[in-house]
């Protein structure tokens, strides 16, 4: 069923009012407004994907839809099929609180298709943009056990979390990442502006200058009279990187240097193990088989090294081993990881021991991204201090060396 924007006045009081409204045409909808006492100024059809007119930025990055716009709309589900109404109605109610068209649309072709007896796994899958494999394996095991409510409501809590710990990260990176590009910005006006009209009266000086002041200006002569150079050798370095890790060997061995990175790399591994144990976790409590879930769970890693990992466990389990035994053979997980799998594999609480080393590196990333970002501040601040003293000193070593020469 399309989505229609509307714009029109209202007959009884003269005020303006607009909106988003799922109908079968227009024809029905400007009835169903006519009859609530709406006159139409303005309509059109916003369906799902659709592209009228130019682009207009600012409501794309308000009608666009996030994890948190997703984890509320399968929590509303949850909440409505647990209060025993039927599926059809429960998605009725959540489309009607729908502000974002995208997922207005989605969400009522959802409807249209589970109303003509699709199930609620395979019409969601119709929209892989919005709701992913894992999404989709999990309401169909849901639907299978004929616990939807629970699955629903246990998604809900995962997109949550890994919303919540990907915000962390960012948000702890941002401040580090600002300052480095005020410091770069701040440099490079300096070097092309400002450093140029101070050394030229070093020009008449009759005397050799210092070395670091020699550097000074050659290195603001290079900013002023090569930018063109440095931005080529910029662009097409950061082209060659995407051409060389869009290759399959040239992202794994990305990745493995990622892994491998002082300080990031710890960092890094966190948040993969982090996201293994929550998502394996999740799966397996909603009823998803275990190679099924393995397969699922590389997709949310964000690294090829530890994909190759779960995909050989994933061979070794078809052969009958644990899920243990290959991940230790990887030697990339920990041995505290690999242990508390074991322990919940032998007592048949795997689910359990997942989300414990979940909560356990979630804590540890939590404490990595506060110790570095208490670290990156200062050390950025040092950086600028130390690049401005530079400047400053080979600005005035000159000028204290006339002064001296003069006396």
């Amino acid at each position: 069923m399309p989505i229609y924007e509307y714009k029109g006045v209202r007959r009884d009081d003269g005020k303006n009012v607009k909106g988003l409204q799922d109908a079968e045409s227009e024809k029905t909808l400007r009835a169903t407004l006519k009859r609530d006492g709406i006159v139409i100024t303005s309509l059109r059809e916003k369906g799902p994907g659709s592209v009228r007119g130019e682009v207009d930025f600012a409501r794309y990055f308000k009608n666009r839809v996030s994890k948190l716009d997703i984890a509320l709309c399968t929590r509303q589900l949850a909440t409505l099929t647990k209060a025993g109404i039927s599926l059809v109605e429960s998605l009725s109610a959540v489309i009607e609180q729908m502000d974002k068209p995208d997922m207005k649309g989605a969400l009522t072709n959802v409807r249209d298709q589970v109303n003509q007896g699709t199930s609620l796994s395979e019409a969601f899958s119709k929209h892989p943009k919005l709701f992913d494999d894992l999404y989709c394996n999990m309401v169909n095991a849901g639907e299978q056990s004929g616990n939807l409510e629970a699955v629903l409501g246990r998604l809900a809590d995962f997109i949550d979390a890994q919303h919540r710990l990907r915000s962390k990260v960012f948000a702890a990176m941002a401040y580090p990442l600002f300052m480095l590009v005020a410091g770069v910005l701040i440099l490079s006006v300096m070097l092309v502006f400002v450093v140029p009209k101070v050394t030229a009266i070093f020009e008449n000086l009759g005397q050799e200058l210092p070395i670091i002041t020699r550097i000074l200006i050659f290195m603001s002569d290079a900013m002023k009279n090569l930018w063109w150079l440095f931005a080529i050798l910029i662009g097409f370095g950061f082209w060659g990187f995407r051409k060389w890790k869009a290759t399959e060997k040239g992202e794994y061995d990305w990745h493995r240097f990622v892994l491998w990175a002082p300080i990031f790399g710890g960092l890094a591994m966190m948040i993969a193990i982090s996201r293994f144990s929550k998502t394996l976790a999740t799966l397996l409590s909603s009823g998803v088989p275990v190679l099924t879930a393995l397969e699922i769970t590389k997709g949310v890693l964000g690294n090829s090294v530890l994909e190759k990992v779960v995909t050989e466990a994933s061979s070794s389990i078809r052969e009958g081993e644990s899920i243990a035994d290959p991940l230790r053979a990887s030697g990339r997980f920990p041995p505290i990881v690999i242990h508390m799998i074991a322990v919940g594999e032998r007592s048949g609480q795997l689910e359990e021991m997942l989300e414990n080393v979940s909560l356990s590196y979630d804590a540890q990333v939590d404490a990595k991204v506060s110790a570095l970002t208490a670290l990156l501040e200062p050390v950025m601040i040092l950086v600028m201090g130390v690049s401005a003293g530079f400047i400053v000193f080979a600005i005035l070593l000159p000028l204290m060396q006339m002064n001296q020469f003069i006396g």
